[in-house]
């Protein structure tokens, strides 16, 4: 079992495939903004000259639209992706109900399956190499993708290290430390974490924010602010604000081509 320390935090990287780093993107819960800090890192990226490339395998709650059947978190992250990216390879398993996706799969007959899922994921990585390529799971580390393997296998199988969102919220402590405890126990390292604000204003946010910072192992990669509804009703233009307030993990940000003025 690995577990992070404080010189191990310094130290642990992304995976990088040939021309870049890849990580899995997950949440302490579902509806955190874990899409939308996935956007801002691919943004701050873009913006900065890097290439980009957001996977969101697996996707329930989708619509209908003159592509067929979408996702609106991958349509978001499909517009963070230099150069552009088609819809199927960013998610290739999708399904309308608003439900977990492996019910999702049951009712419609399909079989989610890791391995499967991994081999789509790779597939990307060598057919469209990125500066930057983060894999976005559903929901929290642990819900599932059948009867017996979860989304936190899919990130084993592939080998990525995590970056979590932390939805600052009530409870969000408790979940955020058992996630991280998760991920290590599991054997991966921590990219790194984001605090997400969810509301304008949260009770003793500074002391929640304070108690994170010294109980979360791993390097904070930034803190977003709560953004009213009119901000994010254009999901390009938030992400792009939001990037504003994060740092890019394991180098990345030195390794810029061209810094955009914030």
């Amino acid at each position: 079992m690995k577990t992070a320390d404080s010189s191990s935090r310094d130290t642990a990287l992304p995976a990088r495939a040939e021309h870049g780093i890849s990580a899995f993107v997950t949440g302490t819960d579902t509806e955190i903004g874990k899409t939308f800090i996935a956007s801002a890192l691919l943004a701050r990226a873009r913006l900065r000259g890097l290439t980009t490339l957001g996977l969101k395998p697996v996707a329930s709650d989708c619509f209908e639209n003159h592509d067929g059947l979408v996702n609106a978190d991958a349509l978001s992250l499909q517009a963070q992706c230099e150069p552009e990216a088609d819809y199927e390879s960013i998610n290739p398993w999708r399904f309308a109900p608003a439900i977990a996706p492996h019910i999702a799969a049951r009712q419609v007959g399909v079989s989610l399956e890791v391995a499967k899922i991994a081999a789509h994921v790779r597939g990307q990585q060598t057919s469209a190499p990125r500066d930057l390529l983060l894999v976005e799971g559903a929901g929290g580390w642990r819900v599932p993708l059948n009867d017996d393997e979860d989304f936190s296998d899919l990130a084993i199988e592939l080998g990525l290290p995590v970056i979590l969102v932390v939805g600052l919220r009530l409870g969000c402590i408790n979940h955020a430390r058992l996630t991280l405890e998760a991920i290590e126990r599991d054997g991966l390292e921590i990219a790194g974490y984001v605090i997400n604000h969810l509301e304008a204003d949260i009770e003793v946010s500074e002391d929640n924010m304070a108690t994170l910072s010294r109980t979360l192992r791993a390097p904070c990669l930034g803190v977003v602010p709560w953004m009213c509804d009119e901000d994010l009703s254009n999901t390009r233009h938030a992400a792009e604000r939001a990037a504003s307030y994060l740092q890019l993990p394991c180098g990345l940000e030195s390794r810029s081509v061209h810094v955009v003025p914030e």
